[in-house]
């Protein structure tokens, strides 16, 4: 990569080896055991830099790693495995469902002290348009950090919720940013046998945290042929490992088969032995028309698909502004030439002013990013320079089984809602406890006047956002939410929670049981009475069977419908506006079917620092989404201090409230009917 567009990612706060959490319950943490908080790993490849690390930052060698002896994998090995995904009909003609896709290459934070598990802020890059995305690399390195880094457990976890590959990146930096070419040698060493023991320890890393493979991008000039065989030697052995273990392997357009590095902007003789040795290729921005052209020849002239080359789109700087030859990537009258490998998509967050970054000021831009200056995947924009994902690539969907459940939370908000109450005034972020979301936002069908649709912070059901449809409507308005393949029967239910907040509207329940006739057509609909459009509910076919805090849950049957469940959405029609109305939760679910998960046993502190704490369990059996830890006050409230995916969790900065003598915790499991299990307690005397 042109060293010119990298940005440099430096460590701000501490990270350091934190101690081993003890196998056993307790009530209290061991007076020895500090508890620092977990952060995402990164390593050398074996040698370290001379001198020592700045503030905040561990230098780790890879080769000595072992998961035994690693202190934070019960924060950082995610949970979710990757979902399978399908590909419905595109909600317009120009979006292609078999050619381009789209790699995305993301610093979620530094390098160094990169929360393993969320932070106390809700401004993140809580990304949540999945369903154009094949593949996620978790982008950062630095010379004065560490060079090859894990994703965090959050990322892959919503990543995989998506059915979305995450990789982990492997940065040997160009020599005017440090690079040592003692880190590629040391990368590619060799054992007595003649194997190459750091393949086999960035497998194992991938297999014991939980994500997809590695993105390999060797930049470090001064290499020599022998070198680039060695190089070529690990990449082959690194492949085969990983493949044996259901991961992948990208290979960066730098080093050349010479050993040299040499951005070559395309496959070619340069480089095909590398491409040939790996899954796919990032074709450096050096690309031209021409170029993409005969790379997609070279690359099916050796069985290969062109779309398993991904052409660098550099956002970083300037986002939907930035100057692309669309039509070199992915014209709108002809095949796909290449896919799409967009770089620091998180632009959208990060070009906004410090005090703009509220979620609702993110999401507007990045639904704009990923969807264009339309807001809307089924109205795509036919003019301006800039071509948004859903423009040309199909979106893809996970909703295939039953109990399908969401309450729209994003991954990060401003408070903490329970049935709709607020259980904590703590901005917060945590990617792992973002739902399965709508993939086309926002697809709004209307004869009249057009309603603004968003994820909005201001209030939810539950998590951190609900959706908010706003606006002064005077046709019936189809609001597009999932595109799914869920099975049906005579007893499954649909369930909506939702609140009316000005106005009044009538609420249907949308339900298609095909797929639309074409593409960018209306999904064949048929519409099931919610609620009367005085609010009330009930009366023609939805059942109200909860009204809590204005919200209402209402079960509606499909008892009416026969075949399976291809789309799902709602019908609002306006009797009095402007109208406010809120979709707080969705769930598809069988009449009977509300288990209560299983309570996970034997919470324990494994370390504490006054109200600094490390908290571990036993994960509860059976199908769990997540876990929520509460702490237990005098008064009878409870407090939300997080969730997790994991079977631990760290609190940081916690203080004795009402003269307690001890602080309380209780621990609860969560299905995917958002149904909770018993709690499990702990104390933490003071």
């Amino acid at each position: 990569m042109n060293p010119t567009r990298r940005t440099l990612l430096l460590a701000a706060a501490g990270a350091a080896l934190l101690p081993s959490q003890s196998a056993g319950a307790t009530t209290a943490a061991p007076k020895a055991a500090a508890a620092l908080p977990p952060y995402a790993s990164y390593w050398y490849p074996d040698s370290l830099p001379s001198g020592t690390p700045g503030t905040g930052i561990t230098w780790r060698s890879l080769k000595a790693w072992r998961a035994a002896d690693d202190p934070d994998l019960d924060f950082n090995a995610a949970s979710v495995p990757l979902a399978a995904r399908f590909t419905p009909t595109p909600p317009n003609p120009t979006a292609r469902a078999d050619q381009a896709r789209i790699q995305s290459l993301v610093s979620f934070g530094p390098t160094a002290s990169n929360p393993a598990q969320g932070s106390a802020t809700a401004d993140y890059y809580a990304l949540t348009h999945w369903a154009y995305i094949d593949e996620l690399v978790f982008w950062g390195g630095s010379s004065g950090e560490g060079l090859i880094l894990a994703p965090n457990a959050p990322i892959v976890d919503a990543a995989h919720r998506h059915g979305v590959r995450v990789l982990g990146n492997i940065f040997l930096p160009p020599v005017a940013y440090g690079g040592q070419l003692q880190w590629t040698r040391d990368l590619v060493q060799k054992d007595a046998a003649g194997r190459y023991p750091l393949a086999a320890q960035l497998v194992a890393v991938a297999s014991a945290y939980g994500f997809d493979g590695w993105f390999v991008n060797a930049e470090t000039g001064g290499g020599d042929a022998a070198l680039g065989a060695a190089m070529l030697g690990f990449i082959r052995e690194l492949k085969s490992l990983a493949t044996a273990a259901g991961q992948r392997v990208t290979w960066y357009d730098a080093m050349t088969v010479s050993g040299t590095v040499s951005w070559q902007g395309a496959l070619n003789s340069r480089n095909q032995a590398f491409f040939e040795s790996v899954d796919d290729m990032f074709v450096d921005f050096r690309w031209s028309a021409g170029s993409l052209v005969s790379s997609g020849q070279n690359a099916q002239q050796l069985g290969r698909s062109r779309y398993e080359l991904w052409a660098g789109v550099d956002v970083e700087a300037n986002g939907w502004n930035a100057a692309v030859n669309w039509d070199a990537i992915v014209p709108r009258d002809k095949a796909h030439v290449t896919s799409v490998g967009l770089y620091r998509p998180e632009w959208t967050r990060n070009h906004l002013p410090a005090d703009g970054r509220a979620p609702g000021d993110f999401h507007a831009a990045d639904d704009r990013f990923w969807t264009g200056a339309s807001l809307d995947p089924s109205r795509p924009d036919a003019t301006g320079g800039w071509r948004a994902p859903a423009v040309s690539v199909a979106d893809r969907s996970t909703v295939t089984t039953l109990p399908f459940a969401s309450v729209f939370n994003t991954g990060h908000g401003l408070r903490w809602y329970e049935e709709g109450a607020v259980t904590s005034d703590a901005p917060w972020n945590h990617l792992g406890l973002q739902d399965r979301l709508p993939s086309r936002r926002w697809v709004v069908r209307t004869d009249g006047e057009r309603p603004t649709v968003s994820f909005d912070f201001a209030d939810a059901w539950r998590g951190g956002s609900s959706v908010l449809v706003a606006g002064e409507p005077d046709a019936p308005v189809v609001l597009d939410l999932y595109a799914t393949r869920l099975p049906m029967t005579v007893d499954t239910v649909v369930e909506l929670t939702h609140r009316t907040d000005a106005g009044a509207v009538n609420v249907e329940l949308a339900v298609a049981t095909a797929e639309p006739s074409g593409e960018g057509t209306t999904p064949p609909y048929t519409y099931l009475p919610v609620n009367s459009v005085n609010g009330t509910g009930g009366g023609r076919g939805g059942e109200v069977v909860n009204a809590v805090n204005g919200w209402q849950t209402v079960t509606v049957p499909l008892t009416s419908l026969t075949g399976a469940v291809h789309a799902i959405g709602v019908r609002l029609t306006a009797s009095n506006g402007p109208v406010r109305w809120r979709l707080g939760g969705l769930a598809v679910r069988e009449a009977a079917e509300t288990p209560t998960p299983a309570t996970p046993s034997a919470l324990r502190i494994t370390a504490a620092s006054g109200g600094d704490l490390r908290l571990a369990w036993n994960p509860a059996h059976g199908e769990i989404r997540h876990y929520t830890l509460h702490r237990l006050l005098a008064d009878g409230t409870r407090r939300f201090l997080g969730g997790t995916c994991q079977r631990a969790y760290y609190v940081g900065g916690l203080q004795p409230e009402q003269g307690e003598p001890a602080a309380r915790f209780e621990l609860r499991a969560v299905g995917e009917l958002y149904t909770s299990s018993a709690p499990v307690l702990v104390t933490h005397p003071w």
